[in-house]
């Protein structure tokens, strides 16, 4: 079994030895096992030296990651000279290109320079941040916002300052990376529920103390499977058990809601949910995050929050690409129409050719293979064919539910979906998947 860590997930490392043991599959790509040398060196060092997984891959001639790409995130991109069509991309709007936020980001380095040379605590707090905080928080409808220069960190640094000693964090296993952390790194108890499943939530609920401070802690929309979280039970429930309700909607902002503000938007539950957290890295054609809430909660954060007090601040180019953004989404609500349509267009066209999408909801559609060999396999054949999806293996998904994903941009055409599909179809086919 691959090690476990206190939260009972499995590491970080893919064990593809291991996993291909317990698949019953051939253990040796091209004749043999990478075997690791035997090391004599620091015992700090010794698992570096002893990890074989990645070249194994490499060996096999599957190895599907860090593939180079020499050209701007885009429908289509240049890896090794050759023009790839990108499924595998976060960016919902197609707003990474866009010539207004590239202007903006350039006017703001004019103005500020390129970076901040230190924390928002102390001397890097710009009034372009401000700006961009007070922006945000009236895009998903709470009385303040607070930048944090990556997604992650706004995980990291929301959940370890607010759940202390004596409370509890409460997620569903299927929760990004970053919430996991997060939730390791407080010093309260961590709780977690099988995905989607309200009863086991409630049944967790049931037996904290009732005087305990409780947070539940969901994404708006989940990174691997693409569907949406229960919201209004979720909601229901941390009412009845007197809990707080903070929402990952990195993938849910600039896709669901009114004017794109999220998940809360969508079901009409902005009131209810407590903390709305949002990156920028994927529809709003940037880099960093926010949190959003009550302002007496977001000042607590800004004097509490080690993630942020001790991080340098959000470069001025991408907060004013942040702005840039979703000034653009909200004067053109036809790109999320678009992105639905793209969306229903390749979910119709993947089902029809007999695929397994899982519970999809969302422009994120896993293909479930069910076998990571296949999906290894699946993914390099795709690429020979021109299409850049990506992989997806334990430990982001447990063993058994590998499957590949696909992501759909609001500025992909009808002809390149039709091309994806043939190309899905074809492959699907040759790997005996449909």
């Amino acid at each position: 079994m691959a090690p476990r860590n206190k939260a009972g997930l499995a590491e970080t490392t893919i064990n593809y030895t291991d996993l291909l043991a317990r698949s019953g599959q051939e253990t040796k790509p091209h004749g043999q096992i990478i075997s690791p040398p035997e090391y004599t060196g620091l015992p700090i060092f010794k698992k570096a030296y002893q990890f074989t997984s990645a070249a194994w891959a490499r060996q096999a001639g599957l190895y599907p990651y860090f593939r180079m790409i020499s050209s701007a995130q885009d429908t289509e991109v240049i890896i090794n000279g050759k023009k790839v069509l990108m499924l595998g991309s976060n960016s919902y709007l197609g707003l990474t290109n866009h010539p207004k936020i590239k202007e903006a980001a350039q006017a703001a380095i004019e103005t500020y320079g390129t970076g901040c040379a230190g924390s928002r605590f102390l001397n890097g707090t710009l009034k372009i941040h401000i700006e961009l905080e007070e922006i945000l928080a009236d895009l998903v409808g709470k009385e303040a916002a607070l930048l944090y220069s990556t997604g992650f960190q706004v995980n990291l640094g929301v959940i370890s300052a607010l759940v202390r000693r004596g409370d509890v964090v409460i997620a569903d296993k299927s929760d990004h990376a970053s919430i996991v952390d997060g939730c390791n790194l407080c010093q309260g108890e961590f709780v977690r529920f099988p995905h989607q499943n309200m009863k086991a939530l409630e049944q967790r609920l049931k037996k904290i103390d009732p005087a305990a401070g409780k947070l539940i802690v969901v994404d708006g929309v989940f990174s691997m499977e693409g569907d949406i979280i229960q919201l209004p039970e979720v909601c229901r429930l941390a009412k009845q058990y007197h809990a707080g309700v903070m929402v990952d909607d990195a993938h849910g902002i600039g896709v669901l809601g009114k004017h794109g503000a999220g998940t809360a938007s969508h079901f009409g539950l902005t009131d209810q949910v407590d903390l709305i957290m949002g990156t920028f890295s994927k529809s709003l054609a940037s880099l960093g995050g926010f949190i959003a809430g009550d302002f007496e909660v977001i000042d607590f954060l800004k004097h509490h929050s080690r993630a942020l007090i001790f991080s340098a601040s959000m470069s001025p180019a991408n907060a004013a690409a942040v702005k840039a953004a979703v000034e653009i989404m909200k004067a053109e609500p036809e790109r999320i129409e678009r992105l639905w349509h793209n969306t229903q267009r390749m979910k119709q066209g993947l089902l029809s050719l007999g695929f397994d999408l899982g519970a999809a909801q969302t422009p994120i559609l896993p293909i479930y293979c069910r076998d990571f060999i296949t999906v290894l396999t699946f993914c390099k054949r795709l690429h020979e064919e021109g299409v850049f999806v990506n992989p997806v293996l334990p430990p982001a998904v447990p063993p058994g539910q590998e499957l590949i994903r696909l992501s759909l941009m609001a500025t992909h055409t009808d002809s390149q979906i039709d091309f994806a599909l043939e190309k899905l179809g074809a492959v699907g086919k040759e790997l005996g998947l449909i």
